[in-house]
Protein backbone atom coordinates (compact mmCIF):
# COMPACT_ATOMS: atom_id res chain seq x y z
CA UNK A 1 0.00 0.00 0.00
CA UNK A 2 2.62 2.51 -1.15
CA UNK A 3 4.72 1.82 1.90
CA UNK A 4 2.03 2.86 4.38
CA UNK A 5 1.08 0.70 7.32
CA UNK A 6 -2.41 -0.76 7.02
CA UNK A 7 -3.90 -1.27 10.46
CA UNK A 8 -6.81 -3.53 11.46
CA UNK A 9 -8.39 -2.53 14.76
CA UNK A 10 -10.40 -4.58 17.18
CA UNK A 11 -14.17 -4.16 17.17
CA UNK A 12 -15.81 -2.58 20.21
CA UNK A 13 -19.59 -2.68 20.54
CA UNK A 14 -20.78 -0.49 23.42
CA UNK A 15 -24.22 -1.97 23.88
CA UNK A 16 -25.49 0.43 26.51
CA UNK A 17 -27.14 -2.34 28.53
CA UNK A 18 -28.99 -3.89 25.60
CA UNK A 19 -28.17 -6.17 22.71
CA UNK A 20 -27.55 -5.00 19.18
CA UNK A 21 -31.10 -5.83 18.13
CA UNK A 22 -32.76 -9.10 17.23
CA UNK A 23 -30.39 -9.92 14.42
CA UNK A 24 -27.30 -9.49 16.57
CA UNK A 25 -28.59 -10.98 19.80
CA UNK A 26 -27.42 -14.50 18.98
CA UNK A 27 -23.97 -13.15 18.17
CA UNK A 28 -23.69 -11.38 21.54
CA UNK A 29 -21.30 -13.96 22.88
CA UNK A 30 -18.98 -13.30 19.95
CA UNK A 31 -19.01 -9.52 20.35
CA UNK A 32 -18.67 -9.67 24.07
CA UNK A 33 -21.42 -7.43 25.45
CA UNK A 34 -19.32 -4.28 25.29
CA UNK A 35 -15.84 -5.78 25.53
CA UNK A 36 -13.36 -5.63 22.70
CA UNK A 37 -13.39 -8.61 20.33
CA UNK A 38 -11.05 -9.68 17.55
CA UNK A 39 -12.64 -9.37 14.11
CA UNK A 40 -13.65 -12.76 12.77
CA UNK A 41 -12.70 -14.50 9.56
CA UNK A 42 -9.47 -15.12 7.73
CA UNK A 43 -9.62 -11.73 6.04
CA UNK A 44 -10.22 -9.94 9.33
CA UNK A 45 -13.77 -8.89 8.52
CA UNK A 46 -16.18 -8.15 11.34
CA UNK A 47 -19.02 -10.69 11.01
CA UNK A 48 -21.26 -9.82 13.93
CA UNK A 49 -24.27 -11.59 12.41
CA UNK A 50 -22.58 -14.88 11.56
CA UNK A 51 -24.87 -16.72 13.96
CA UNK A 52 -27.85 -15.54 11.92
CA UNK A 53 -27.08 -17.29 8.65
CA UNK A 54 -27.31 -15.10 5.58
CA UNK A 55 -28.63 -12.10 7.48
CA UNK A 56 -32.07 -10.71 8.30
CA UNK A 57 -34.93 -12.10 6.25
CA UNK A 58 -36.40 -8.66 5.59
CA UNK A 59 -33.25 -7.71 3.66
CA UNK A 60 -33.41 -10.75 1.40
CA UNK A 61 -37.09 -10.08 0.71
CA UNK A 62 -36.27 -6.44 0.00
CA UNK A 63 -33.60 -7.46 -2.53
CA UNK A 64 -36.07 -9.69 -4.40
CA UNK A 65 -38.75 -6.99 -4.37
CA UNK A 66 -36.42 -4.27 -5.64
CA UNK A 67 -34.92 -6.50 -8.33
CA UNK A 68 -38.46 -7.14 -9.57
CA UNK A 69 -39.23 -3.42 -9.41
CA UNK A 70 -36.10 -2.62 -11.44
CA UNK A 71 -36.97 -5.22 -14.07
CA UNK A 72 -40.49 -3.84 -14.41
CA UNK A 73 -39.19 -0.27 -14.68
CA UNK A 74 -36.59 -1.23 -17.29
CA UNK A 75 -39.18 -3.02 -19.40
CA UNK A 76 -41.83 -0.30 -19.25
CA UNK A 77 -40.15 3.08 -18.74
CA UNK A 78 -39.03 3.92 -22.28
CA UNK A 79 -38.51 7.19 -24.17
CA UNK A 80 -41.78 8.47 -25.55
CA UNK A 81 -42.03 8.35 -29.38
CA UNK A 82 -41.14 11.77 -30.76
CA UNK A 83 -43.04 12.75 -33.93
CA UNK A 84 -40.82 13.25 -36.96
CA UNK A 85 -41.56 16.97 -37.25
CA UNK A 86 -38.54 19.27 -36.70
CA UNK A 87 -38.62 22.97 -35.91
CA UNK A 88 -35.65 25.33 -35.63
CA UNK A 89 -35.19 28.85 -34.27
CA UNK A 90 -33.87 29.89 -37.68
CA UNK A 91 -37.22 28.96 -39.23
CA UNK A 92 -38.88 31.24 -36.69
CA UNK A 93 -36.98 34.45 -37.23
CA UNK A 94 -33.64 34.01 -35.48
CA UNK A 95 -31.08 36.41 -36.88
CA UNK A 96 -27.36 35.90 -36.47
CA UNK A 97 -25.92 37.41 -33.30
CA UNK A 98 -29.20 38.21 -31.55
CA UNK A 99 -30.67 36.83 -28.35
CA UNK A 100 -32.33 33.54 -29.29
CA UNK A 101 -34.99 33.34 -26.57
CA UNK A 102 -37.96 34.58 -28.61
CA UNK A 103 -37.15 32.53 -31.72
CA UNK A 104 -36.65 29.34 -29.71
CA UNK A 105 -39.94 29.94 -27.89
CA UNK A 106 -41.78 30.50 -31.19
CA UNK A 107 -40.40 27.18 -32.42
CA UNK A 108 -41.58 25.48 -29.22
CA UNK A 109 -45.09 26.90 -29.56
CA UNK A 110 -45.35 25.91 -33.22
CA UNK A 111 -44.12 22.40 -32.44
CA UNK A 112 -46.62 21.94 -29.63
CA UNK A 113 -49.50 23.33 -31.72
CA UNK A 114 -48.72 20.84 -34.48
CA UNK A 115 -48.95 17.91 -32.06
CA UNK A 116 -45.33 17.63 -31.00
CA UNK A 117 -41.90 16.95 -32.42
CA UNK A 118 -38.34 18.20 -32.06
CA UNK A 119 -37.13 21.75 -31.58
CA UNK A 120 -33.56 21.52 -32.80
CA UNK A 121 -30.65 23.83 -32.08
CA UNK A 122 -28.61 22.62 -35.00
CA UNK A 123 -25.22 24.31 -34.91
CA UNK A 124 -23.27 27.11 -33.31
CA UNK A 125 -24.16 29.09 -30.20
CA UNK A 126 -27.65 30.09 -29.07
CA UNK A 127 -27.72 32.64 -26.25
CA UNK A 128 -31.05 32.53 -24.45
CA UNK A 129 -33.05 33.43 -21.39
CA UNK A 130 -35.95 31.33 -20.11
CA UNK A 131 -37.45 28.77 -22.50
CA UNK A 132 -40.82 27.28 -21.51
CA UNK A 133 -41.39 23.75 -22.79
CA UNK A 134 -44.80 22.49 -23.88
CA UNK A 135 -46.32 19.02 -24.07
CA UNK A 136 -45.02 16.91 -26.92
CA UNK A 137 -41.79 18.92 -27.39
CA UNK A 138 -38.29 17.44 -27.38
CA UNK A 139 -35.66 20.18 -27.15
CA UNK A 140 -32.55 18.91 -28.94
CA UNK A 141 -29.14 20.54 -28.72
CA UNK A 142 -27.35 18.80 -31.58
CA UNK A 143 -23.67 17.90 -31.72
CA UNK A 144 -21.68 21.04 -32.42
CA UNK A 145 -24.33 23.32 -30.92
CA UNK A 146 -24.39 25.09 -27.56
CA UNK A 147 -27.30 26.58 -25.66
CA UNK A 148 -25.67 29.37 -23.65
CA UNK A 149 -27.52 30.88 -20.71
CA UNK A 150 -27.83 34.64 -20.88
CA UNK A 151 -25.81 36.39 -18.19
CA UNK A 152 -28.51 39.07 -17.84
CA UNK A 153 -30.77 38.16 -14.92
CA UNK A 154 -33.62 40.18 -16.48
CA UNK A 155 -33.86 37.51 -19.19
CA UNK A 156 -35.22 35.07 -16.57
CA UNK A 157 -38.80 36.04 -15.67
CA UNK A 158 -40.13 34.42 -12.51
CA UNK A 159 -42.22 31.27 -12.84
CA UNK A 160 -43.89 30.48 -9.53
CA UNK A 161 -45.21 26.96 -9.12
CA UNK A 162 -48.98 26.69 -9.26
CA UNK A 163 -48.82 24.22 -6.38
CA UNK A 164 -46.34 25.68 -3.86
CA UNK A 165 -43.98 23.42 -1.93
CA UNK A 166 -41.37 23.86 0.77
CA UNK A 167 -38.85 24.59 -1.98
CA UNK A 168 -40.75 27.77 -2.81
CA UNK A 169 -41.05 29.01 0.76
CA UNK A 170 -37.47 28.07 1.64
CA UNK A 171 -35.39 28.46 -1.52
CA UNK A 172 -37.12 31.11 -3.62
CA UNK A 173 -36.33 29.10 -6.76
CA UNK A 174 -38.40 30.89 -9.38
CA UNK A 175 -35.96 31.49 -12.25
CA UNK A 176 -34.54 28.95 -14.67
CA UNK A 177 -33.22 28.58 -18.21
CA UNK A 178 -35.57 25.73 -19.15
CA UNK A 179 -38.93 25.49 -17.40
CA UNK A 180 -41.97 23.22 -17.69
CA UNK A 181 -45.04 22.71 -15.52
CA UNK A 182 -48.02 20.40 -15.98
CA UNK A 183 -46.77 18.93 -19.25
CA UNK A 184 -46.72 15.42 -20.73
CA UNK A 185 -44.13 13.96 -23.10
CA UNK A 186 -41.35 16.50 -22.84
CA UNK A 187 -37.61 16.15 -23.01
CA UNK A 188 -34.11 17.48 -23.56
CA UNK A 189 -31.67 15.55 -25.72
CA UNK A 190 -28.74 15.79 -28.09
CA UNK A 191 -24.97 15.50 -28.16
CA UNK A 192 -24.45 19.24 -27.70
CA UNK A 193 -23.86 21.37 -24.61
CA UNK A 194 -26.05 23.47 -22.35
CA UNK A 195 -23.75 25.92 -20.60
CA UNK A 196 -25.19 27.95 -17.75
CA UNK A 197 -22.16 30.27 -17.63
CA UNK A 198 -22.96 30.44 -13.94
CA UNK A 199 -19.72 31.76 -12.50
CA UNK A 200 -19.74 34.00 -9.45
CA UNK A 201 -18.71 36.91 -11.67
CA UNK A 202 -21.79 36.44 -13.86
CA UNK A 203 -24.23 35.50 -11.08
CA UNK A 204 -23.06 36.75 -7.65
CA UNK A 205 -26.33 36.06 -5.80
CA UNK A 206 -25.98 35.31 -2.10
CA UNK A 207 -25.34 31.81 -0.81
CA UNK A 208 -27.37 30.72 2.18
CA UNK A 209 -28.89 27.50 3.38
CA UNK A 210 -32.20 29.17 2.57
CA UNK A 211 -33.09 31.37 -0.39
CA UNK A 212 -30.97 31.55 -3.53
CA UNK A 213 -31.92 34.89 -5.14
CA UNK A 214 -30.24 36.04 -8.31
CA UNK A 215 -29.03 32.64 -9.50
CA UNK A 216 -31.28 30.72 -11.91
CA UNK A 217 -31.45 26.96 -12.28
CA UNK A 218 -30.71 25.48 -15.69
CA UNK A 219 -33.63 23.01 -15.74
CA UNK A 220 -36.75 23.05 -13.55
CA UNK A 221 -39.59 20.67 -14.40
CA UNK A 222 -42.70 20.51 -12.18
CA UNK A 223 -45.76 18.21 -12.17
CA UNK A 224 -44.90 16.63 -15.52
CA UNK A 225 -45.29 13.11 -16.91
CA UNK A 226 -43.13 11.16 -19.36
CA UNK A 227 -39.98 13.23 -19.06
CA UNK A 228 -36.85 12.17 -20.97
CA UNK A 229 -33.40 13.72 -20.47
CA UNK A 230 -30.75 11.91 -22.50
CA UNK A 231 -27.20 12.28 -23.82
CA UNK A 232 -26.92 16.00 -23.16
CA UNK A 233 -23.86 17.72 -21.62
CA UNK A 234 -24.79 20.18 -18.86
CA UNK A 235 -22.26 22.66 -17.56
CA UNK A 236 -21.90 25.38 -14.91
CA UNK A 237 -25.28 26.43 -13.60
CA UNK A 238 -25.57 29.59 -11.49
CA UNK A 239 -27.31 27.40 -8.88
CA UNK A 240 -28.77 23.87 -8.99
CA UNK A 241 -28.31 22.29 -12.39
CA UNK A 242 -31.65 20.48 -12.64
CA UNK A 243 -34.72 19.95 -10.47
CA UNK A 244 -37.56 17.52 -11.17
CA UNK A 245 -40.47 18.02 -8.77
CA UNK A 246 -43.57 15.81 -8.49
CA UNK A 247 -42.96 14.13 -11.85
CA UNK A 248 -44.02 10.65 -13.00
CA UNK A 249 -42.11 8.44 -15.45
CA UNK A 250 -38.79 10.29 -15.42
CA UNK A 251 -35.98 8.77 -17.52
CA UNK A 252 -32.48 10.25 -17.31
CA UNK A 253 -29.96 8.39 -19.47
CA UNK A 254 -26.39 9.12 -20.54
CA UNK A 255 -26.08 12.70 -19.34
CA UNK A 256 -22.78 14.37 -18.43
CA UNK A 257 -22.90 17.08 -15.76
CA UNK A 258 -20.07 19.38 -14.73
CA UNK A 259 -21.41 21.82 -12.14
CA UNK A 260 -18.37 23.46 -10.58
CA UNK A 261 -18.92 27.20 -11.00
CA UNK A 262 -20.81 28.67 -8.05
CA UNK A 263 -22.44 28.04 -4.67
CA UNK A 264 -25.28 25.50 -4.35
CA UNK A 265 -24.10 23.76 -7.51
CA UNK A 266 -26.11 20.54 -7.15
CA UNK A 267 -25.86 18.13 -10.05
CA UNK A 268 -29.28 16.42 -10.12
CA UNK A 269 -32.19 16.95 -7.69
CA UNK A 270 -35.22 14.65 -7.86
CA UNK A 271 -38.06 15.61 -5.54
CA UNK A 272 -41.22 13.57 -4.83
CA UNK A 273 -41.08 11.75 -8.18
CA UNK A 274 -42.44 8.29 -9.03
CA UNK A 275 -41.16 5.73 -11.49
CA UNK A 276 -37.65 7.04 -12.10
CA UNK A 277 -34.57 5.67 -13.85
CA UNK A 278 -31.18 7.41 -13.76
CA UNK A 279 -28.49 5.44 -15.61
CA UNK A 280 -25.22 5.68 -17.52
CA UNK A 281 -24.60 9.19 -16.25
CA UNK A 282 -21.64 11.19 -14.91
CA UNK A 283 -22.01 14.04 -12.43
CA UNK A 284 -19.30 16.22 -10.88
CA UNK A 285 -20.84 18.86 -8.63
CA UNK A 286 -19.66 21.46 -6.13
CA UNK A 287 -22.70 20.74 -3.96
CA UNK A 288 -24.71 17.49 -3.75
CA UNK A 289 -24.24 15.40 -6.89
CA UNK A 290 -27.26 13.03 -6.95
CA UNK A 291 -29.82 14.30 -4.46
CA UNK A 292 -33.36 13.19 -3.60
CA UNK A 293 -35.77 15.42 -1.71
CA UNK A 294 -39.27 15.26 -0.25
CA UNK A 295 -40.32 18.90 -0.39
CA UNK A 296 -43.19 18.01 -2.72
CA UNK A 297 -44.75 16.24 0.27
CA UNK A 298 -46.04 13.27 -1.64
CA UNK A 299 -44.84 9.68 -1.78
CA UNK A 300 -41.77 9.17 -3.98
CA UNK A 301 -41.27 5.54 -4.95
CA UNK A 302 -39.96 3.01 -7.45
CA UNK A 303 -36.60 4.50 -8.35
CA UNK A 304 -33.64 2.82 -10.07
CA UNK A 305 -30.14 4.33 -10.19
CA UNK A 306 -27.52 2.30 -12.06
CA UNK A 307 -24.19 2.47 -13.88
CA UNK A 308 -23.43 6.04 -12.81
CA UNK A 309 -20.57 8.07 -11.39
CA UNK A 310 -21.35 10.76 -8.80
CA UNK A 311 -18.65 13.10 -7.50
CA UNK A 312 -19.08 16.00 -5.10
CA UNK A 313 -17.26 18.08 -2.53
CA UNK A 314 -20.45 17.92 -0.46
CA UNK A 315 -22.53 14.70 -0.66
CA UNK A 316 -22.16 12.40 -3.62
CA UNK A 317 -25.44 10.49 -3.16
CA UNK A 318 -28.01 11.95 -0.79
CA UNK A 319 -31.55 12.11 0.46
CA UNK A 320 -32.28 15.46 2.12
CA UNK A 321 -32.16 17.86 3.55
CA UNK A 322 -35.80 18.62 2.74
CA UNK A 323 -37.48 15.40 3.85
CA UNK A 324 -41.12 16.30 4.37
CA UNK A 325 -42.53 13.60 2.07
CA UNK A 326 -42.21 9.83 2.16
CA UNK A 327 -39.69 7.96 0.08
CA UNK A 328 -39.50 4.20 -0.55
CA UNK A 329 -38.47 1.42 -2.92
CA UNK A 330 -35.12 2.68 -4.16
CA UNK A 331 -32.43 0.52 -5.76
CA UNK A 332 -28.95 1.91 -6.42
CA UNK A 333 -26.50 -0.46 -8.09
CA UNK A 334 -23.18 -0.48 -9.90
CA UNK A 335 -22.10 3.05 -9.09
CA UNK A 336 -18.86 4.85 -8.23
CA UNK A 337 -19.11 7.90 -6.01
CA UNK A 338 -17.19 10.21 -3.71
CA UNK A 339 -15.00 13.28 -4.11
CA UNK A 340 -13.59 14.60 -7.40
CA UNK A 341 -10.26 13.15 -8.48
CA UNK A 342 -7.30 15.46 -9.05
CA UNK A 343 -7.95 15.59 -12.78
CA UNK A 344 -11.59 16.68 -12.30
CA UNK A 345 -12.75 20.26 -11.95
CA UNK A 346 -13.45 21.44 -8.40
CA UNK A 347 -13.81 24.99 -7.12
CA UNK A 348 -13.34 23.64 -3.57
CA UNK A 349 -10.52 21.11 -3.70
CA UNK A 350 -11.37 18.59 -0.97
CA UNK A 351 -12.85 15.17 -0.36
CA UNK A 352 -16.58 14.62 -0.42
CA UNK A 353 -18.20 15.44 2.91
CA UNK A 354 -20.35 12.32 2.57
CA UNK A 355 -20.41 9.38 0.20
CA UNK A 356 -23.93 7.99 0.72
CA UNK A 357 -25.96 10.26 3.03
CA UNK A 358 -29.54 9.36 3.92
CA UNK A 359 -31.15 12.07 6.09
CA UNK A 360 -34.66 12.40 7.52
CA UNK A 361 -35.14 15.56 9.60
CA UNK A 362 -38.49 17.05 8.50
CA UNK A 363 -40.99 14.39 9.50
CA UNK A 364 -40.95 12.20 6.40
CA UNK A 365 -40.30 8.49 6.02
CA UNK A 366 -37.35 6.91 4.17
CA UNK A 367 -37.62 3.14 3.89
CA UNK A 368 -36.79 0.16 1.70
CA UNK A 369 -33.55 1.47 0.20
CA UNK A 370 -30.82 -0.84 -1.12
CA UNK A 371 -27.39 0.18 -2.42
CA UNK A 372 -25.26 -2.64 -3.79
CA UNK A 373 -22.06 -2.93 -5.78
CA UNK A 374 -20.94 0.60 -5.00
CA UNK A 375 -17.42 1.95 -4.77
CA UNK A 376 -16.86 4.95 -2.49
CA UNK A 377 -13.65 6.96 -2.85
CA UNK A 378 -12.37 10.22 -1.39
CA UNK A 379 -15.19 10.67 1.14
CA UNK A 380 -14.70 11.91 4.70
CA UNK A 381 -17.71 9.86 5.83
CA UNK A 382 -18.45 7.09 3.30
CA UNK A 383 -21.78 6.19 4.99
CA UNK A 384 -24.04 8.58 6.92
CA UNK A 385 -27.52 8.04 8.38
CA UNK A 386 -29.27 10.81 10.29
CA UNK A 387 -32.75 10.83 11.81
CA UNK A 388 -33.35 14.28 13.30
CA UNK A 389 -36.11 16.71 14.23
CA UNK A 390 -35.67 19.98 12.34
CA UNK A 391 -39.35 19.94 11.32
CA UNK A 392 -39.14 22.40 8.43
CA UNK A 393 -42.42 22.69 6.51
CA UNK A 394 -44.35 25.50 4.82
CA UNK A 395 -45.11 28.45 7.13
CA UNK A 396 -48.84 27.65 7.30
CA UNK A 397 -48.26 23.97 8.17
CA UNK A 398 -48.01 22.38 11.60
CA UNK A 399 -44.55 21.29 12.66
CA UNK A 400 -44.32 17.51 12.22
CA UNK A 401 -43.09 14.93 14.69
CA UNK A 402 -39.77 13.17 13.96
CA UNK A 403 -39.95 10.91 10.93
CA UNK A 404 -38.91 7.34 10.16
CA UNK A 405 -35.66 5.93 8.76
CA UNK A 406 -35.69 2.15 8.36
CA UNK A 407 -34.98 -0.90 6.23
CA UNK A 408 -31.70 0.34 4.77
CA UNK A 409 -29.22 -2.05 3.13
CA UNK A 410 -25.60 -1.52 2.06
CA UNK A 411 -24.37 -4.62 0.21
CA UNK A 412 -20.99 -5.13 -1.49
CA UNK A 413 -19.62 -1.68 -0.76
CA UNK A 414 -15.90 -1.08 -1.30
CA UNK A 415 -13.56 1.87 -1.58
CA UNK A 416 -10.37 3.57 -0.51
CA UNK A 417 -8.66 6.95 -0.18
CA UNK A 418 -11.40 8.00 2.23
CA UNK A 419 -10.97 10.55 4.99
CA UNK A 420 -10.44 10.22 8.71
CA UNK A 421 -13.87 11.22 10.04
CA UNK A 422 -15.49 7.78 9.82
CA UNK A 423 -19.02 6.69 8.98
CA UNK A 424 -21.79 7.21 11.51
CA UNK A 425 -25.47 6.49 12.03
CA UNK A 426 -27.42 8.46 14.62
CA UNK A 427 -31.02 9.03 15.53
CA UNK A 428 -32.20 11.05 18.52
CA UNK A 429 -33.77 10.11 21.85
CA UNK A 430 -37.26 8.81 21.16
CA UNK A 431 -36.67 8.42 17.41
CA UNK A 432 -34.32 5.58 16.52
CA UNK A 433 -33.12 4.43 13.12
CA UNK A 434 -34.39 0.87 12.58
CA UNK A 435 -33.32 -2.22 10.62
CA UNK A 436 -30.02 -1.46 8.91
CA UNK A 437 -27.81 -4.09 7.25
CA UNK A 438 -24.19 -3.75 6.17
CA UNK A 439 -23.05 -6.83 4.27
CA UNK A 440 -19.75 -7.40 2.47
CA UNK A 441 -18.43 -3.91 3.16
CA UNK A 442 -14.72 -3.18 2.74
CA UNK A 443 -13.73 0.47 3.15
CA UNK A 444 -10.31 1.98 3.81
CA UNK A 445 -9.98 5.20 5.81
CA UNK A 446 -7.20 7.61 6.71
CA UNK A 447 -5.79 7.58 10.22
CA UNK A 448 -6.78 10.44 12.52
CA UNK A 449 -4.33 13.33 12.67
CA UNK A 450 -5.92 14.84 15.78
CA UNK A 451 -7.91 13.82 18.85
CA UNK A 452 -11.21 12.08 18.32
CA UNK A 453 -14.48 13.21 19.85
CA UNK A 454 -15.74 10.83 22.49
CA UNK A 455 -19.25 9.49 22.17
CA UNK A 456 -20.27 11.38 25.30
CA UNK A 457 -19.10 14.67 23.80
CA UNK A 458 -21.29 14.45 20.70
CA UNK A 459 -24.52 16.43 21.22
CA UNK A 460 -27.93 15.20 20.16
CA UNK A 461 -28.56 18.45 18.20
CA UNK A 462 -31.95 17.25 16.89
CA UNK A 463 -32.74 20.42 14.90
CA UNK A 464 -29.29 21.05 13.44
CA UNK A 465 -28.83 21.08 9.67
CA UNK A 466 -27.85 17.49 8.83
CA UNK A 467 -24.48 16.95 7.18
CA UNK A 468 -21.64 14.53 7.94
CA UNK A 469 -19.49 17.40 9.25
CA UNK A 470 -22.13 18.39 11.82
CA UNK A 471 -20.34 17.00 14.90
CA UNK A 472 -16.59 16.54 14.52
CA UNK A 473 -13.78 16.14 12.02
CA UNK A 474 -12.76 12.97 13.88
CA UNK A 475 -15.63 10.75 15.08
CA UNK A 476 -15.36 8.17 17.90
CA UNK A 477 -14.67 5.21 15.57
CA UNK A 478 -12.58 5.18 12.42
CA UNK A 479 -14.98 2.75 10.76
CA UNK A 480 -18.52 3.12 12.08
CA UNK A 481 -20.06 4.85 15.10
CA UNK A 482 -23.76 4.28 15.78
CA UNK A 483 -26.23 5.70 18.29
CA UNK A 484 -30.01 5.51 18.71
CA UNK A 485 -30.40 2.59 16.32
CA UNK A 486 -32.31 -0.70 16.53
CA UNK A 487 -31.61 -3.92 14.67
CA UNK A 488 -28.20 -3.08 13.22
CA UNK A 489 -26.60 -6.02 11.40
CA UNK A 490 -22.95 -6.10 10.33
CA UNK A 491 -21.99 -9.10 8.20
CA UNK A 492 -18.53 -9.48 6.73
CA UNK A 493 -17.83 -5.81 7.35
CA UNK A 494 -14.26 -4.56 7.27
CA UNK A 495 -13.04 -1.04 7.89
CA UNK A 496 -9.31 -0.56 7.49
CA UNK A 497 -7.10 2.40 8.25
CA UNK A 498 -3.81 3.57 6.78
CA UNK A 499 -1.41 4.23 9.63
CA UNK A 500 -2.05 4.04 13.37
CA UNK A 501 -5.37 5.07 14.87
CA UNK A 502 -6.30 4.68 18.55
CA UNK A 503 -10.03 4.61 17.82
CA UNK A 504 -12.00 1.35 17.64
CA UNK A 505 -13.14 0.11 14.27
CA UNK A 506 -16.82 -0.04 15.28
CA UNK A 507 -18.50 1.57 18.28
CA UNK A 508 -22.26 1.15 18.66
CA UNK A 509 -24.42 2.46 21.48
CA UNK A 510 -27.73 0.97 20.48
CA UNK A 511 -31.29 0.94 21.74
CA UNK A 512 -32.79 -1.78 23.85
CA UNK A 513 -35.38 -4.03 22.28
Amino acid sequence: MNGRHLQRRRVTLALGGGLLGAWLSRAAAAVGGGAASDAAGPAGAADTASACGSGPGWADTLRRDLDAMALQLTQTLKPWPVPARVYTPEQHGLAAGELATAAIQRAVEACAKAGGGTVRLAKGDYVSGTIVLRSGVMLEVAAGARLLASTNLQHYPEHRAQRPTVQDSNMGMNQSLIFAEGCERIGISGKGVIDGRGTKDNFPGEETVGATPGRPFIIRIIDCKQVVICDIHLKDSPCWMQNYLNCDDLLIDGIHVENQANHNNDGLDIDSCRRVIVRNSFINAQDDAMCFKGAGQRLAENILIEHCQFYSTCNALKFGTDSQGDFRNVLVRNVVLGGPARDMRAINRRKADGGISWEIVDGGMLERVLVHDARIVRAESPLFLRLGDRGRVRPEQKRPAPGVLRHIVYDRISGDDNGMRGSFFTGIPGAAIEHVLLRDVDLTMSAATGPAASAAEIPEAPAEYPDPHMFSTVMPAYGLWARHIRHLTLQRVRFRVHGKDARPEVLADVCRQ
